[in-house]
């Protein structure tokens, strides 16, 4: 029953629960998708089926797939740094050293590397050397977005997991689960804008329940066309680090790009995007959203935040 908590994926989830039933779990998975397909999701359902102490794996009930799920089970290791960009050979050396400990209290001693595209050159082969040779006991759950970015050695030492988009009704029953006051265009323009990717969708409704007031204030005076608000909204922005700037360029970029949506027929996805769509023409939605795209590009390189916030003033006026 556990696999079924994965939404979609019927055919993945059968031959997952055929090989669990006989006991046939590989040493190493590949598990694949854009963000928000789930990847994370069925790692954990994959660690409790490992470690489960029931006859039909994973229970989800018992003490062991709980603490999987809740990411507390000494013998479920994530190995990551979120702080850091890429995942050092450091960690993958401490890793495979670990991993040659006897588990804590399962049969299984399982790693689960979420970010396993940005693992450098030398960590991926500092990972081949122990998957080559594991312990009985050891597992390894490599989570990526582009598995291209993996040595084609490590690839072909994984059993590959593919996660697909989910339907509509699939989404759209998820969504209103989660989000019971959202209205039903913005569900629908998360659905359609997310590929079919559930974490996705439920971040666009977030954002959307949650806009920046710095956002408010460039819809508003683009919609507006008023350049002293402009100003407003991005003067106090100067004082900003690039790590927070690049995220709030891309929050405006969707709003243009749902207001462009607008103009095209379909129904918007926030009131935000409705004001722009019905004020702005699409060409100046679309001059506009170029003009973001070069802030973007210039916030990700050694341009000043304050430079960015100037040329803005100028380019969205």
């Amino acid at each position: 029953m556990g696999f079924e908590t994965l939404l979609g994926n019927a055919r993945l989830k059968e031959n997952l629960r055929a090989g669990v039933s006989r006991g046939k779990l590989s040493h190493s998975y590949l598990i694949s998708g854009p963000e928000g397909a789930g990847k994370r999701t069925l790692a954990r359902l994959l660690a409790a089926a490992a470690l489960c102490k029931n006859e039909n794996k994973p229970c989800l009930a018992c003490s062991a797939c709980r603490k999987v799920m809740a990411d507390t089970h000494p013998d479920y290791i994530t190995v990551d740094d979120p702080e850091k960009k890429t995942v050092s050979v450091e960690l993958i050396r401490q890793a495979r050293a670990d991993m040659y400990v006897r588990p804590n209290e399962g049969d299984k001693k399982i790693y689960c590397i979420p970010r396993a595209q940005d693992m450098r050159p030398e960590a991926q082969n500092a990972l081949l050397k122990v998957m080559e040779e594991p312990p009985a006991y050891g597992v390894f759950l490599l989570l990526t977005d582009n598995p291209e970015k993996l040595l084609p050695t490590i690839r072909s030492r994984c059993a590959q997991l593919r996660l697909e988009g989910l339907s509509p009704e699939i989404m759209e029953s998820a969504l209103q689960k989660a989000f019971p006051n959202a209205e039903a265009g913005e569900i629908q323009g998360a659905i359609r804008r997310s590929g079919g990717y559930l974490g996705q969708a439920k971040a666009l409704l977030q954002e959307g329940a949650q806009t920046d007031p710095k956002t408010e204030g460039f819809a508003g005076s683009f919609a507006k066309k008023d350049q002293l608000l402009l100003l407003q909204t991005l003067a106090p922005m100067e004082k900003m680090h690039r790590e927070q700037l690049i995220p709030l360029l891309q929050q405006w970029k969707e709003i243009l790009l749902q207001a462009l949506t607008y103009r095209s027929g379909v129904q918007a996805q926030s009131a935000l995007a409705q004001s722009i769509g019905s004020a702005r023409s699409a060409k100046e939605i679309l001059t506009a959203i170029r003009h973001l795209d070069t802030a973007q590009e210039y916030a990700q390189g050694n341009v000043s935040v304050g430079a960015i916030c100037g040329y803005l003033v100028w380019a969205l006026r």
